[in-house]
């Protein structure tokens, strides 16, 4: 699994939902991840400490600060583009594969606490956001 990280005053999805502030998760799946890697994935970015305390230090989590997270499927994310100027996506898992482990990612943060909210699986979205910092990060 990829993921793409932004901390977010705000950010909509459309077709899809919406958050306040929180982090937008861009996600890839790719061939062979399971529900446990989401699970894990999930873990991690929820106690990542991409927040500032008081002293403008990062410290709190989105755990911590109590956001949202706007999960927005990504098989992109998985480009390849070694060989030429035309991207191949073969390391993304297929449809079939990628979309119950991405909705088992977004179960796990909400087992944890987080408000989450999703775009349309597959569909072609529009993604709109306010990157708070700007904040930033790339998980594997």
């Amino acid at each position: 699994m990829r993921a793409v990280v932004q901390r977010v005053a705000e950010a909509r999805v459309s077709p899809g939902g919406e958050v306040g502030a929180g982090l937008c998760v861009l996600l890839g799946v790719a061939r062979g991840d399971s529900a446990r890697d989401a699970a894990q994935l999930a873990q991690k970015i929820a106690r990542l400490r991409i927040f500032e305390n008081d002293e403008g230090r990062f410290d709190r989590s989105l755990l911590d600060t109590g956001g949202a997270a706007l999960v927005v499927s990504q098989f992109t994310l998985f480009a390849d583009t070694a060989k030429g100027n035309r991207p191949s996506f073969s390391a993304a898992a297929p449809q079939e594969e990628a979309e119950p482990v991405y909705d088992a990612f977004c179960a796990a943060l909400r087992a944890l606490g987080v408000e989450v909210a999703t775009g349309v699986f597959g569909a072609r979205m529009q993604v709109d956001l306010v990157n708070d910092g700007p904040v930033t990060l790339v998980l594997e």
